[in-house]
């Protein structure tokens, strides 16, 4: 049932709509990636341990995950426009709060309003395209949006590197204001009211997902400060993990038994397309949240290279996918997306793989940039057709529970690349550099190690990257496995013969 006053979205181009959306979906994407490069001056400000600010991450990253099920569906509810304009007032006035605050606790609870606030924009911008864009269309737009997740999660480390060097690791969030301001105007102005539709909320599934994601991010993140043993009491590590996985199982069970309205409608999954997506997207977001810190980490404190010097590592990544983007978005439209999308995934692996070789003390730069080349290609090709897929065939009154379900399974990929890296790298550091442990903290936070140390710190960090390649296989073989779209299997119809003769349809 439309709201009174709605308008409607046939009549006007949908385009600017997006662009005002995705102003604000570049923003919150580039705060996932853009503390990476500032890690090292933010423990350096608070004294902080390599435990203790990957928290900064995971805290915004949590908070953006867990709520996504549900701003979905509340996008569907009271207008996707109300929810975005929200959340963008939300993350704009958290982002201050993160540059004002004085202890790493403090920027832990304000970067939780700040992902609260992203959870709340970011399903609106794919739920949009979903109602307004034709099927057939669909990929054009994809490809706007999967340029922009691209290119901001590589911009980040560039962009913060910048404002690290020249004002300070506050301004890494004193930039999104004047942005958010920008935002605001133009998605009050150019974004449509768009018809709602009555929802309730499965606050059941809420408390569980929440929960179990929480315990088992917790108990991988911090496994290794605790020996993967007692944290205090009777509570174990291994207690929290195996409790997360228990709590996740049973919110995977209430969703078939809820017979009211479930959080994620499991119907979903029998599109084969949207279950595959979701698993490769997934993927995705933890290869992408997991490479960045080992990387900034090595450039920093293995090469002694300003903030600004390792976030433009990533500048041939951040060109070749910006212009690669669009041109993909267009063969989405046309070109079966296994193809894109398994050539884009596995460029990845490779890139991965490669670099976990170069990354030495004495590696040359250009050998280090012509994998980080190679991500430019992986990013500029994945993104739209694995976007577009998932919601190509979802019925429009699905359009915001779908978008919110990908998007959470991309942020929960996300969530536990972050944890994963975090343990991971504290494991090989003292297992390639025994003993000295709390000594590297210090040094990388004072942006450099000593030369004896320097060789067992990359290995650390080559290492760790493998993780994300390893991960990010499952992904390939997801899209490998897509159908074909019903728009590519229907033949044109020729002119002398009616639209209804196409041929039929079939993976």
């Amino acid at each position: 049932m439309a709201a009174p006053g709605v308008t409607a979205p046939s009549t006007r181009s949908p385009w600017p709509a997006l662009w005002a959306l995705v102003i604000g979906f570049f923003m919150i994407l580039v705060d996932t990636t853009i503390v990476s490069v500032a890690t090292p001056s933010i423990m350096a400000t608070f004294d902080a341990d390599v435990a203790e600010v990957v928290w900064v991450t995971s805290a915004y990253l949590l908070a953006y995950a867990v709520p996504l099920l549900i701003t979905g569906r509340l996008g569907d509810r009271i207008g996707p426009k109300r929810v975005y304009v929200a959340g963008l007032i939300l993350f704009t006035g958290a982002s201050l709060w993160c540059g004002l605050t004085g202890t790493i606790e403090q920027l832990i609870v304000a970067r939780v309003f700040q992902g609260f606030g992203a959870s709340l924009m970011t399903p609106q911008t794919m739920a949009v395209i979903t109602r307004t864009f034709p099927a057939d269309k669909r990929g054009r737009a994809m490809s706007l949006w999967g340029a922009t997740a691209g290119v901001a999660m590589m911009v980040g480390p560039i962009l913060g590197g910048v404002l690290v060097d020249s004002l300070g690791w506050e301004w890494i969030f004193f930039v999104n204001i004047p942005v958010g301001i920008v935002g605001l105007v133009m998605a009050i102005r150019l974004v449509p009211n768009l018809p709602t539709l009555s929802h309730r909320f499965d606050l059941v599934g809420v408390a569980l997902s929440a929960i179990g994601l929480f315990l088992l991010v917790f108990g991988i993140q911090e496994g290794e400060t605790y020996d993967w043993g007692t944290i205090t009491g009777f509570v174990t590590v291994w207690g929290l993990i195996v409790t997360g996985v228990v709590v996740l199982a049973a919110f995977v069970v209430w969703q078939a038994v809820n017979r009211a309205e479930p959080l994620v409608p499991l119907r979903l999954f029998k599109d084969r397309n949207f279950s595959l997506s979701s698993v490769a997207i997934s993927t995705i977001g933890f290869a992408i949240t997991a490479m960045a810190l080992p990387l900034m980490l090595w450039a920093q404190a293995v090469r002694d290279w300003s903030p600004t010097q390792s976030g433009m590592l990533l500048l041939p990544m951040a060109v070749i996918a910006s212009v690669l983007s669009p041109w993909v978005g267009g063969l989405t439209d046309r070109v079966h997306p296994r193809i894109i999308a398994g050539i884009g995934i596995s460029a990845f692996v490779v890139a991965l793989i490669c670099l976990s070789f170069v990354l030495t003390p004495e590696a040359p730069v250009w050998l280090v940039l012509l994998p980080i080349a190679l991500l430019g290609v992986a990013n500029g090709s994945m993104w739209s057709p694995v976007a577009s897929t998932a919601t190509r065939n979802l019925p429009m009154s699905s359009a915001g529970a779908g978008a919110g379900v990908y998007n959470t399974m991309r942020q929960v990929g996300g969530v536990l690349g972050s944890a994963a890296i975090a343990a991971l790298m504290q494991a090989r550091i003292a297992a390639e550099l025994p003993g000295a442990g709390s000594a590297n903290e210090s040094a990388v936070a004072g942006g450099a190690l000593p030369e004896a140390a320097r060789s067992g710190f990359s290995e650390a960090m080559s290492q760790s990257l493998l993780l994300p390649a390893a991960v990010l296989v499952v992904g390939l073989v997801a899209v490998l496995l897509y159908q074909r779209p019903p728009h590519l299997t229907a033949a044109p119809a020729p002119a002398v013969r009616p639209a209804s003769q196409s041929a039929p349809s079939g993976a």
